[in-house]
C-alpha cells in the first residue's frame, strides 16, 4: 500500500511539474528596494522596487516613479526569456498622475520603441491595446468601463496574430495584428506622469 501511495504521489508531482513548464513568475519579494528588479532593464522612466503593504503578496512591488512629460512612454523590459505565443498577466495599482494614470503590459518587444502594449487608464475609464512602432503609437482596439484605483489584474493572450486582453478576468479586447511576428521581450508600461505599482507578473509560452 505504501508503495502504491508513493507511486501515486510521484505521478501527481510529475503532472504538476509538467503544467508549470515554461511558466515564470516575478513577485519582486526577494529584490532589493531602491533599485530596478533583477532581470529587468530600466528603458525609460524611473523604475524601482518599493514596499507596498496593500498588495496581496506582501510587501514588495515594482513601481514606476517618474513624472515624465506628456508624450513619454515609460518602459521596463524583462531581459529573458522572450516569448512569441504567450499568456501573460500582472497585478497593477494606479498611484498618481494628473496627465495620465494607470499602465499595463508590453510584449513582443524588440526594444523600448517597438512593441505591443495593453493598458488601463482610470482617468479616461478605458482599456486599450496598441502597437508602438519606432516610438509612434497606433490604437488597435478600445473598451470603455470604469474601475476603482485599487489593485486590478491585466492579462493578455496572443497566438499567431490574435490578441485577446482581459481585465479582472473578463475579456474586453479581441483583435488581430501582425506588426510584430517574432518572439520578443515582455515588460511593464506607463505614460507620462503616471506613477503605478506592479506585482505578480506571470508569463507562459503557449503552443501555437
Amino acid at each position: 500500500m505504501r508503495k502504491i501511495i508513493a507511486l501515486i504521489s510521484v505521478v501527481l508531482m510529475a503532472a504538476s511539474l509538467q503544467t508549470q513548464v515554461g511558466r515564470k513568475v516575478w513577485n519582486f519579494d526577494t529584490d532589493k528596494t531602491g533599485s530596478i528588479a533583477r532581470g529587468f532593464t530600466n528603458e525609460v522612466g524611473n523604475w524601482k522596487v518599493v514596499v507596498d503593504t496593500t498588495t496581496s503578496s506582501k510587501p514588495i512591488v515594482l513601481a514606476q516613479l517618474a513624472k515624465s512629460s506628456q508624450p513619454t512612454f515609460n518602459v521596463a523590459l524583462v531581459s529573458e526569456p522572450r516569448y512569441k505565443h504567450l499568456d501573460v498577466s500582472v497585478r497593477m495599482k494606479a498611484i498618481a498622475g494628473r496627465i495620465d494614470r494607470g499602465g499595463g503590459l508590453v510584449w513582443r518587444a524588440k526594444d523600448a520603441k517597438n512593441y505591443y502594449v495593453v493598458r488601463y487608464n482610470p482617468l479616461e475609464d478605458n482599456y486599450r491595446v496598441y502597437k508602438v512602432e519606432n516610438g509612434e503609437r497606433t490604437q488597435l482596439q478600445s473598451a470603455n468601463f470604469k474601475a476603482s484605483e485599487a489593485w486590478h489584474t491585466i492579462r493578455l493572450s496572443m497566438t499567431a496574430d490574435r490578441i485577446e486582453c482581459y481585465f479582472d478576468g473578463a475579456k474586453y479586447l479581441d483583435v488581430k495584428d501582425s506588426a510584430f511576428r517574432e518572439a520578443g521581450k515582455i515588460g511593464l508600461w506607463t505614460k507620462s506622469d503616471a506613477q503605478t505599482h506592479f506585482d505578480d507578473l506571470i508569463a507562459m509560452e503557449k503552443e501555437k
